[in-house]
């Protein structure tokens, strides 16, 4: 009896201990916390934290933790939540395929018919599939292909998109009958020789486009180029502009997903052998018809990797229309969806209707508000449910591996330990989701923050700010392994390892990646590591987590942009990085553009390099002439009046008479917003004038007497600027 007294007081306690996690410090994870929230890009935002436990729902630390902010694609958190809630984890879109009779030996049919469910993740790859499957099964000639989308209302865009004018892929249109996320790859490739007509390829292609190639071809340096995408009557146009050097691709976003569809689907039989003699057109589904063949999605957790990993607003919509139709019938709307997540968030979550607010799904835009409480909660909560808590879980980012976080973590304790979901916006950054401390602790977080100054180290210093928060709690309180250095040490330290990337970015690659992240991982020199950064954009500069590393990792602060100014100079080369950020800023890319003018004012006083800026003004304003006029409105009336000049100057150096951007400039005039209109007419008359000095040099002792004849921007910007995200929500 002694001896089982014994045993129950000693080993008994042991076997409860077994596999406890080891408790954090957690006034030490305070006391790092507030240290990075006392960081000058942080505390000039606005930001809201939750640190919860997962074991006990104790708070472990809470800074604005109940304040609205726009959460921006932490959103699709929420989406994906209630669909799976509702519609379980095996769910699975269904597309048929419908003829108005038996096909019969002939294999003929009057009628094919193709009605949606909503099925976000259909692809050309596997609507080939399809065409196989009914081929197979006879099919040889077809009249009319009638598409029936009436499983969703004819509203295309959620409320949100309305704010951003544009073709990028991640404003894509919703649709009952959709195809590769209702975008279109554009590819393009050099002629045979400089000055020839480029190759402009669509993927898939079919009679849907117009294609308008404006293509030259280009030596390397001159890889500057645009791809528009707008509707024109029953079919897309897609117009290219610019210079090629090299294979590259785009993708644009379509703005009929139902006529998209069906003439691929047209196309693609036509490659089968199977002849279409009458239209493509919208319809719906006879009484009589009888069906031919169902196409299955997969299952409902994969879907939602598809969306969660890669941040995909259209998929985010399409689920949310989804569960309109499923749960409130057809036709499925936006508005339906959001009062089904309502229902979801009210009853299980115990989230109070009005306590928040959610337009859509995606969370593009200045649309939803919620707090990093309500999103810590809903996490909480959905890791408590067994029977789909592992598709969730599973669905979001992993630190480091994959996903929009392939990129970030890499090489701390946070590593493989966060999964969470990413969110973007022009001043809106995100992470929210789970962590597992190296004790074996399990938490919820929620940071969000909004509102920062660029000026104070931009969306590189509140990254940096929200990774040093993730790393401070994965490793129970010391933020460890994300903070690079910032002084830079001396320069010819560095330059060996200058001189070594550059030659790798300029092999462009593939090949040279793996090495290329592991330096760019581990460099702390910061001139360096963004070299590195711009040699993996060159090996791969259709990646776009490459894309925002470099940007990223680039800056207009003297120890990169400064340092890379006196490498240029001893290298006898142009600016490391300033290519790709040309190059990016031709193609319409939001952050590079307001990077290039930051270094257009930083340049000031640096003739050489304010040569090499002006030139890729003029050459940026030739391919985003709408998006260069809005970042211009951005910038403040000292930084504004540099770039006019060098915008000027470069325009004076291309000799065209017919430059696109005075079209833009002319075309603003008319604008619905009477401030836009008011800029592009402040714009053009300050741009003539500097313009006419740079054509003819006034002597410098005139200068004074004629600068107050040339008008001004100060005053009408409106404070404008891009109202975009940086990635398809991200």
């Amino acid at each position: 009896m002694v001896r089982a007294l014994l045993v129950a007081t000693v080993l008994v306690p042991w076997l409860a201990g077994a596999g406890e996690p080891a408790p954090m410090d957690r006034e030490q994870l305070k006391r790092a916390l507030n240290e990075v929230l006392s960081r000058p890009a942080l505390q000039s935002s606005r930001v809201g934290v939750l640190v919860q436990s997962l074991r006990d729902g104790s708070t472990l630390y809470a800074h604005n933790a109940d304040e609205l902010l726009n959460p921006a694609s932490n959103i699709k958190l929420v989406t994906a939540a209630a669909t799976l809630a509702r519609l379980g984890p095996e769910f699975r879109f269904q597309t048929e395929f419908l003829t108005d009779a038996d096909l019969g030996a002939s294999g003929k049919t009057r009628t094919l018919y193709v009605r949606g469910k909503g099925d976000p993740t259909l692809t050309t790859e596997r609507l080939y599939g399809i065409v196989a499957e009914l081929v197979h099964v006879g099919l040889r000639e077809v009249g009319d292909i009638v598409l029936d989308d009436s499983w969703f209302d004819g509203t295309l865009y959620p409320p949100g998109y309305e704010q951003e004018e544009g073709d990028r892929a991640y404003l894509a249109p919703t649709g009952a009958l959709s195809l590769n996320w209702n975008t279109i790859g554009v590819y393009l490739r050099p002629g045979d020789k400089p000055g020839a007509r480029a190759v402009v390829e669509l993927e898939p292609k079919s009679d849907f486009f117009q294609v308008e190639n404006q293509l030259t071809t280009g030596k390397r340096q001159q890889h500057r180029w645009s791809v528009k995408s707008e509707p024109s009557g029953e079919r897309q146009r897609i117009v290219v502009r610019g210079n090629v050097g090299l294979p590259d691709v785009a993708r644009r976003r379509i703005d009929n997903p139902t006529l998209y569809f069906g003439h691929t689907l047209k196309a693609l039989l036509a490659e089968r052998g199977v002849k279409v003699k009458g239209k493509v057109k919208r319809g719906t589904v006879g009484t009589s018809a009888r069906l031919l063949h169902v196409s299955l999605s997969d299952t409902f957790d994969v879907v939602l990797k598809v969306m969660n990993k890669n941040s995909q607003n259209m998929v985010a919509e399409q689920l949310l229309k989804a569960l309109g139709a499923e749960v409130k019938g057809a036709p499925g709307s936006t508005a339906k969806g959001v009062e089904v997540v309502e229902e979801f968030l009210a009853n299980e979550v115990h989230i109070p209707r009005g306590s928040y607010v959610l337009k859509n799904g995606s969370g593009l835009n200045d649309t939803n508000r919620m707090s990093a409480t309500q999103l810590a909660k809903l996490l909480a909560y959905m890791k408590r449910r067994f029977t789909y808590a592992d598709e969730f879980v599973s669905s979001v980012p992993i630190a480091g591996k994959d996903g929009t976080l392939r990129n970030r973590f890499e090489g701390s304790e946070a590593e493989a330990r966060i999964r969470a979901k990413t969110g973007t916006l022009e001043n809106v950054t995100a992470l929210s989701g789970y962590v597992q401390t190296a004790g074996g602790e399990e938490f919820s977080f929620a940071f969000l923050i909004n509102d920062f100054d660029w000026r104070r180290g931009g969306r590189k210093a509140v990254v940096g700010g929200m990774e040093a928060m993730g790393v401070a709690v994965a490793a129970g309180g010391a933020p460890q392994g994300v903070a690079r250095g910032q002084d830079g040490g001396p320069l010819e330290d560095a330059m060996a390892r200058i001189r070594t990337y550059l030659s790798l970015g300029q092999q462009r690659d593939v090949r040279n990646i793996p090495f290329l992240r592991t330096a760019w991982r581990n460099e702390k020199e910061p001139a360096v590591r963004a070299v590195l950064a711009d040699a993996l954009y060159q090996s791969n500069p259709s990646d776009f987590l490459g894309v925002q590393s470099f940007l990223e990792s680039y800056s207009p602060e003297p120890v990169v942009f400064g340092r890379l100014r006196q490498v240029a100079r001893e290298l006898s080369v142009q600016v490391p990085g300033v290519g790709s950020v040309v190059e990016l800023a031709a193609r319409g890319n939001a952050d590079a553009l307001k990077l290039l003018l930051t270094l257009a004012y930083a340049a000031e006083g640096d003739v050489s390099t304010q040569a090499e800026l002006a030139a890729s003004l003029a050459d940026v304003a030739r391919t985003a002439p709408d998006e260069l006029l809005h970042s211009l409105r951005a910038l403040k009336d000292v930084e504004r009046d540099t770039v006019t000049t060098l915008l000027a100057r470069g325009l004076v150096a291309a000799q065209e008479a017919d430059h696109p951007f005075w079209a833009t400039l002319k075309r603003a005039f008319g604008h619905t917003d009477r401030e836009v209109a008011t800029f592009a007419r402040a714009t053009e008359g300050v741009l003539s004038a500097k313009v006419a000095r740079e054509k003819s040099p006034v002597p410098t002792s005139v200068v004074p007497v004629l600068q107050p004849i040339v008008p001004t921007l100060s005053g009408v910007a409106g404070g404008g600027g891009i109202e975009s995200s940086t990635r398809p929500g991200g």
